[in-house]
């Protein structure tokens, strides 16, 4: 199937709101927590549009279908690739390496040098798919402290950095 990237639309508001609420599904089930992303995750896609350092967004279409959602933020010098959203049953086919190489190619044509990205740390697919796609320097490592015992409950043990031992 051929992939073709190309500016977000009007008219592709329902789609992407979709594939907004996929992401937050996505979210839940790795995370085990239904209360991510509110009663109606598709709007916070409007949200997003709002943001005043949104470069993009971008989709991947498949024939007349997106299956795919991309956008950078930039912000003084720097770009965020911020989402990367695959539909799922299109997951694991190359949209989303499709959507990283068009973010890197345009962060390099805004001449931005530092390209960041912050997927989910449990997101192991889509933190290999950075991986290979060039993102192997750590800048930032985001640090919690639970304070919900409610939510305290989730987390995975797993991860080592600097000889230090942190759940995800």
């Amino acid at each position: 199937m051929a992939i073709t990237i190309r500016p977000y639309e009007e008219g592709d508001l329902a789609a992407c709101r979709e594939l907004w609420r996929e992401l937050t599904e996505r979210h839940r089930e790795i995370y085990e927590d239904a209360s991510i992303g509110g009663e109606d995750p598709a709007l916070a896609f409007d949200d997003y549009l709002a943001r005043p350092e949104l470069a993009g967004p971008w989709l991947a279409v498949a024939g007349a279908k997106v299956v795919g959602l991309a956008g950078l933020l930039v912000r003084e010098g720097e770009a965020e690739i911020e989402p990367v959203v695959v539909r799922s049953d299109q997951r694991s086919r190359g949209v989303g390496t499709a959507l990283i190489e068009f973010l890197i190619e345009e962060a390099k044509r805004r001449r931005v040098p530092y390209l960041s990205v912050r997927p989910v740390a449990r997101n192991a697919r889509a933190m290999a798919c950075f991986h290979r796609a060039g993102f192997s320097v750590l800048g930032h490592v985001e640090m919690f402290q639970m304070l919900d015992s409610e939510r305290s409950g989730n987390w995975k043990a797993g991860i080592k950095i600097h000889g230090l031992d942190f759940e995800h």
